[in-house]
């Protein structure tokens, strides 16, 4: 349930101050989750052609199904109509490549609701697995940020397919900077071009020089750059990874402003993933050579100042997300890896909606500075083995107060707790510090990502939780569960 705006609103003042990401991790504090600061780009000709036969940064339409002049555009608006979903996809696939590149420019509405709307992820990769060679590279020519953006299609060709997008459109944008554009163009296309910026510069992997392992490639796995902006890069590879953790933002958060600081954050969690599996397999053979996969996920429009009293955000963002683990599920079929979801904030609450609905498993959820649950139980949701847990900081006004519903931090919700006030690694005995207020869960260092990497490679048994138990917490325990010890 979600409370009213007077019932809500004395804390939420709280929680602003508190938590707005402009305090750390040098995040803006726009409170732009809505559209009340500025124009975006909103182009109505289709933004996932290749930008450079297709204006990217024009904000009026030129062409639509009905206003088509050329042939192929009118014919493909007459043959193709009322085709939506993976029955368009089944009938463009067939096109030659001009005919391809027509349609997609005077039809922008059909191809903007193949990435609003997708087929299912199995739908698409047992398409994917019939298209020739010629038809893939047709798509892929024509409009990149299509199949980049399709769950189900292999993750080295969205890869690709995304970057190639990216690269053309700061390029397109770019070009049509300099030559001049009426003034509500200009500032439309300069943030978006500030946006795909972000994403670039989140792309660029770190030098290995300040760490002892050396840091895995980043893949870019989504881009949609309309309205506000939706994107996911990967730490790691997603085709071949044992453990894969999506790591979901909540309010706030933008493409815009936190991709870069979001990709971070995933590479500090991959990096501290890879330490433990390292060490575990000192003593447990089958964790050698394991990999590992981080998602920094901005898939959906966080709430801003305006928007967090709704579950509006939420709901979409909990569709999204269900969507894009399908995908990885479908491309991994018969090898699937092991999936964590780690929510934070209006993130934990998106997560646990999609979960309610058992729509997608996953074998790990972790809670942390959550604001509340529409589902009452921690068994209510679609996890795997249990495997649910809760992190709460100190100095986190977030916590405990159930905004949307249930406390997930309650006893009587039967979440694991997960301790994330600090103190001595009974396996490595490095000193960990605490995790305090709203953001701090995701400092290198800290108990919470100690604890959130072992959630995530199924070693639930050696999570702290603030108990007597924690000192025997050792490695001769890594192979145990919770049910094992109770």
């Amino acid at each position: 349930m979600a409370f009213s705006a007077h019932e809500i609103q004395p804390q939420e003042l709280s929680i602003v101050t508190t938590v707005a990401p402009s305090l750390q991790y040098s995040l803006k504090s726009s409170f732009s989750g809505d559209t009340a600061t500025g124009p975006l780009l909103q182009s109505a000709v289709s933004p996932w052609s290749v930008p450079g036969s297709v204006s990217a940064w024009s904000v009026t339409d030129t062409a639509d199904a009905s206003s088509t002049t050329t042939a192929t555009g009118r014919e493909g608006a007459s043959l193709l109509p009322k085709s939506t979903g993976v029955a368009l996809l089944e009938q463009l696939s067939l096109l030659p490549r001009n005919d391809l590149a027509k349609f997609v420019a005077h039809n922008p509405s059909s191809i903007k609701q193949l990435v609003s709307n997708p087929p299912s992820a199995r739908q698409v990769a047992s398409l994917w697995s019939t298209m020739d060679s010629a038809g893939k590279a047709s798509w892929l020519a024509v409009a990149p940020g299509v199949f980049g953006n399709l769950e189900g299609v292999p993750f080295g060709v969205r890869d690709t397919a995304n970057r190639n997008y990216l690269r053309e459109s700061i390029a397109d944008l770019t070009s049509g900077i300099k030559s001049g554009i009426g003034r509500g163009e200009l500032v439309a296309a300069r943030a978006r071009l500030q946006m795909l910026q972000q994403v670039q510069a989140a792309l660029v992997t770190p030098s290995s020089a300040s760490s002892a392992t050396p840091p895995q490639a980043r893949h870019l796995l989504s881009l949609d750059p309309s309205g506000v902006g939706r994107a996911a890069v990967v730490v790691g590879d997603l085709s071949t990874a044992d453990y894969v953790s999506y790591l979901v933002p909540g309010m706030f958060f933008t493409v815009d402003g936190q991709m870069v600081d979001w990709t971070v954050i995933a590479q500090d969690l991959n990096s501290e993933q890879e330490n433990w599996v390292s060490l575990l397999s000192k003593t447990d053979p089958s964790m050698a050579g394991k990999k590992v996969a981080t998602v920094a996920w901005i898939g959906y429009q966080t709430p801003g100042l305006t928007g967090i009293t709704s579950l509006g955000l939420a709901d979409d963002g909990a569709n999204k997300l269900g969507s894009s683990i399908k995908g990885v599920q479908a491309a991994r079929a018969g090898h699937e890896p092991f999936v964590t979801i780690v929510g934070h904030s209006y993130g934990s609450t998106a997560a646990m909606i999609e979960l309610a609905k058992g729509g997608v498993n996953v074998d790990a959820l972790v809670l942390i500075g959550s604001p509340g649950s529409a589902a009452q139980s921690a068994s209510d949701l679609a996890v795997r083995g249990d495997n649910v847990y809760v992190g709460e900081a100190a100095w986190d006004p977030v916590v405990n107060t159930a905004f949307y519903g249930s406390d997930p931090g309650a006893a009587s919700f039967g979440a694991h707790k997960m301790d994330v006030s600090g103190g001595v690694d009974p396996i490595t005995h490095k000193l960990l510090a605490p995790a305090i207020g709203h953001l701090g869960y995701f400092d290198a260092g800290t108990e919470a990502m100690r604890n959130i990497a072992l959630i995530s490679l199924d070693r639930d048994s050696l999570v702290t939780n603030g108990t007597t138990m924690d000192a025997s917490r050792t490695l001769r325990w890594s192979n145990l569960r919770w049910s094992n010890l109770r």
